[in-house]
């Protein structure tokens, strides 16, 4: 087939590109061209920014059998998608997330006939209704996909970027939220671009959304062990502070905590395996994170000096005994 990746440079599409290429798919690169190094020497690459309507406009004009949309954020940029690629490509594939499930989670494990509406995260809330435009038309064939945490060149963590990786390697404590045993689900992206390379094409894919995750649940202070050991560390020092405690030293954090990170989830793969085909994540936390930490080595020098002086601060004031 042809398939069209706009975006392709990212913690989860570049390893999508390079397992659709494997399958044998003539594909094409749409993004700013600045990181396409290791990309597979076949694809076809057009330089242009997602930003750009005329640019999107002439991709739309080469009738793809498949568009992957990594790059939207807003609601009125899929709007411009449905204009440009309605009669124009087999499947629209848009990369949604799984932070757009109500939150808290009431129940386990999660399917994708859980509530979708967070009420914490503007991000979230731009997806959800991104997807609920998909699903008001019926001219645009499209497969939602909604991925959890699914990681290649960055460590996960549960404050996003690069501050508590730096925290570790500077010698200093990290934040972890509650009492670091709630359950979170880590994917690698070599695991998640198997299925996700073979929903392309599917035609039992149409108008269906799907989560891929691994399988597996590991406690944060497990995650943030995995880390440390992977980072050489003989300790991974932490200290735990409630997350609406933390939410008040700083409200940008409540999406990404309260709105996803700080419930424990597990997610039932049961429907993206019936389309895709059974698959397994064999890269649970402690490889991953050795993976990451051999192929792009992380930098104590990559932190806002700001959020490490907050995060200072509350370290100070909230580490108690049994920190």
């Amino acid at each position: 087939m042809r398939v069209l990746y706009i975006g392709g440079t990212g913690e989860i599409s570049f390893d999508c590109i390079h397992e659709s290429v494997r399958l044998g798919h003539e594909v094409t690169v749409f993004n700013r061209g600045h990181h396409n190094a290791g990309l597979p020497a076949s694809c076809r690459f057009i330089t242009g920014a997602v930003e750009d309507d005329a640019a999107v406009s002439r991709l739309a004009g080469e009738h793809f059998d498949v568009v992957c949309q990594f790059r939207l954020f807003t609601p009125e940029q899929i709007r411009r998608d449905l204009r440009l690629f309605t009669g124009c490509c087999g499947q629209y594939v848009f990369i949604s997330s799984a932070s757009a499930y109500s939150k808290p989670v009431r129940h386990l494990p999660i399917t994708e006939d859980t509530p979708v509406g967070n009420r914490y995260w503007a991000y979230s809330q731009a997806k959800a209704e991104m997807e609920a435009l998909l699903h008001a038309q019926d001219r645009l064939s499209f497969t939602i996909v909604r991925p959890s945490h699914t990681y290649r060149t960055r460590m996960p963590t549960p404050l996003g970027g690069n501050i508590e990786v730096s925290r570790l390697l500077r010698g200093k404590p990290v934040l972890v939220h509650g009492d670091g045993e709630s359950l979170w689900t880590v994917t690698h992206a070599e695991d998640f671009a198997r299925p996700f390379a073979r929903l392309l094409g599917n035609p039992r894919a149409l108008g269906e959304a799907f989560h891929i995750t691994s399988d597996g649940t590991w406690a944060w202070n497990e995650i943030f062990e995995a880390i440390a050991a992977a980072l050489g560390l003989g300790r991974c020092p932490m200290v735990h502070v409630a997350s609406d405690t933390l939410v008040r030293y700083n409200p940008d954090w409540t999406g990404p905590l309260l709105g996803d990170k700080a419930p424990s989830v597990r997610f039932d793969n049961r429907k993206v395996k019936s389309v895709a085909g059974d698959f397994d994540c064999p890269i649970d936390p402690w490889r991953g994170m050795r993976m990451v930490a051999e192929r792009y080595p992380p930098s104590a020098a990559d932190f806002d000096p700001a959020l490490d002086t907050l995060i200072d601060r509350i370290v100070a004031e909230q580490a108690g005994p049994g920190s």
